[in-house]
């Protein structure tokens, strides 16, 4: 019997995921299959752009897997049961059921509401392909001078609001921010923000809470009442609680608990990476939500999985934090890199050069997904038991003698 391995998510980390380890091991004695709710990998990196009217290519799964040996689940992942290893499914087609020997849990992040009355009936946000078209249709149908709230100014905030101001420069943008826009960000870099959204006509609200959002506006918690005509939610992101209601270690957030190799601290045939998994960088601190969060958790997971099925060392992967990269429209950014602590660093690299940079990161993020066949070896390493025999213990034992 083949060694099954079922990667739940094909965002970032788990698309690189599936398409290395499908390089890596041996189609003799492993069967990998990838579930994901959409047919299409989708780049959340983008959605932001996609929103404001942008085209942004959505490779189909099948096409991406095509003569990898990887099966592809388009369904929605409801429960797991680490008891019996077994994933519950729900598709168009019916409930369904997928048995594994190992699991890569990358289900990523989805936006979080914070207990805000109105956010889920009356807001919009980018944190997926389906809410981000809705988005797109509605800011379709608005008209001059239509008001759009962008709530949140974290990276996605900034980004969005930028966007759309120079893709549909008839709307009126505004930014509301909970503390001071950009406080993350070193002087310099604030001072290049501030710049960015004076010169796109962006409102800035600055120390402005929400405490409501109704459909045609909301509402702030000094009392201010703001109308709007699309407002877009950005306020942070969370993640399924899935996990926690398998039984699996996870933080107050729901975040899976891992080791360095990111396997599960309670449940060893689980790794996770991504937005998903709550692992320890080299300085000490929780990797952020991010993409290249996802890119070296996922990598390290990897190493960890081929190493332990078939008898070899785990090598041990960097999982730095160095900075950010964000977008300010389709010709300015800005490059902010952080020190061990995770502060900004004094200096930062703005305008074109930035956006240069940051195009450069989506577009491989994306070649490397959409190409996983790339440097498939002639050898692939066979798991270290005969099939229909393996256990971890044993892989781990052999590996230790």
């Amino acid at each position: 019997m083949k060694h099954r391995i079922v990667v739940l998510g094909a965002g970032y980390a788990g698309a690189y995921a599936a398409g290395t380890l499908a390089r890596r091991l041996s189609p003799a004695d492993t069967e990998i299959t990838v579930v994901n709710a959409e047919p299409d990998f989708v780049q959340r990196l983008r959605m932001h752009q996609f929103a404001a009217g942008r085209d942004v290519e959505a490779p189909p799964l099948a096409e991406v897997f095509a003569g990898t040996g990887i099966r592809v689940r388009v369904a929605r992942v409801t429960a797991i049961d680490p008891g019996r290893r077994t994933v519950a499914l729900a598709s168009p087609e019916g409930p369904g059921e997928l048995t594994y020997d190992s699991l890569f849990y990358a289900l990523g992040s989805r936006v979080a509401h914070h207990g805000v009355p109105g956010v889920a009936e009356h807001a919009f946000d980018v944190a997926g392909r389906p809410s981000a078209l809705r988005l797109r249709e509605r800011l379709d149908g608005l008209g001059e001078g239509d008001r759009v709230l962008v709530v949140g100014d974290g990276l996605t905030g900034i980004e969005t609001a930028t966007e759309i101001a120079e893709s549909r420069p008839g709307l009126s943008v505004a930014l509301i921010a909970r503390g001071e826009l950009g406080a993350p960000l070193s002087a310099g870099a604030r001072d290049h923000l501030r710049r960015a959204c004076d010169r796109l006509g962006i409102t800035v609200l600055e120390h402005t809470r929400i405490e409501a959002v109704e459909a045609e506006r909301v509402l702030c918690a000094d009392g201010t009442a703001l109308t709007s005509d699309a407002t877009v939610w950005t306020a942070g992101f969370t993640v399924d609680s899935l996990a926690g209601d398998a039984g699996l270690e996870v933080t107050d957030d729901g975040r899976i608990v891992v080791d360095s190799t990111m396997r599960s601290l309670s449940h060893p045939e689980v790794y996770a990476a991504g937005d998903a998994a709550y692992a320890i960088g080299d300085n000490g601190l929780p990797l952020p939500m991010s993409c290249a969060s996802a890119g070296f958790s996922g990598r390290q997971a990897v190493d960890a999985i081929v190493a332990r099925l078939t008898g070899r060392t785990i090598p041990r992967s960097k999982l730095p934090y160095v900075g950010n990269h964000i977008s300010l429209g389709r010709r300015d950014g800005i490059l902010q890199m952080v020190d061990g602590a995770g502060e900004a660093k004094p200096k930062h690299v703005g305008g074109r050069t930035a956006a240069r940079i940051k195009a450069g990161i989506v577009w491989m993020s994306l070649w490397a997904t959409a190409n996983p066949t790339f440097g498939l070896p002639r050898r692939r390493r066979r798991v270290a038991a005969v099939p229909g025999e393996f256990t971890l213990a044993a892989a781990e034992q052999k590996a230790a003698a």
